[in-house]
């Protein structure tokens, strides 16, 4: 998680295991599903983006298979026609809201413009929407998106397992 190019050659010398065994090891984490993609984050602010929003909303009704196909292809057209960039898109509950949107955006108007988008989408109660936004430019971010916290907690609790 620290570093997704490192070779499995690599990553066993690290560790102070065989080569095979890591390739058997990291197979396996990939056919269960635990490891999805190998991807990275990059610096939202240097691509161009000035903020990023967690927006919350609720749907107006329980929705059906079809219906969520509908909101799945009003957004693939919304997301064509404004080029913003949608991070997470969730079903979720609490905060009164049952889905949320992290979005980055180039700049406060174009995030306007995908609020006003929001309100398009069918089966949203439009009086439910609310945003967080951050500022990627803000040098006070406490712990930015990445995923090295996860990998140093994960690697705590395996130490603390041993222990």
């Amino acid at each position: 998680m620290k570093n997704g190019r490192k070779s499995d050659r690599e990553l066993a010398r690290t560790i102070g295991v065989s080569q095979p065994t890591i390739t058997r090891a990291r197979s396996r984490l990939e056919k269960e599903g635990i490891i999805k993609e190998y991807t990275m984050i990059p610096d939202f602010r240097k691509l161009g983006f000035e903020i990023m929003a967690i927006t919350f909303l609720r749907f107006a009704k329980e929705l059906t298979d079809e219906e969520l196909n509908e909101i799945r292809r009003h957004s693939k057209r919304v997301e064509k026609e404004r080029k913003e960039s949608l991070l997470m898109a969730m079903n979720g509950m609490g905060l009164e809201h049952n889905r949320v949107f992290i979005t980055l955006h180039k700049n406060y108007s174009s995030y306007v413009k995908a609020l006003t988008d929001a309100k398009t989408f069918p089966y949203v109660d439009s009086s439910s929407i609310e945003s967080f936004i951050i500022s990627l430019s803000d040098k006070s971010h406490f712990q930015p998106l990445t995923l090295s916290s996860v990998a140093e907690y994960l690697l705590k609790t395996k130490e603390e397992k041993k222990e």
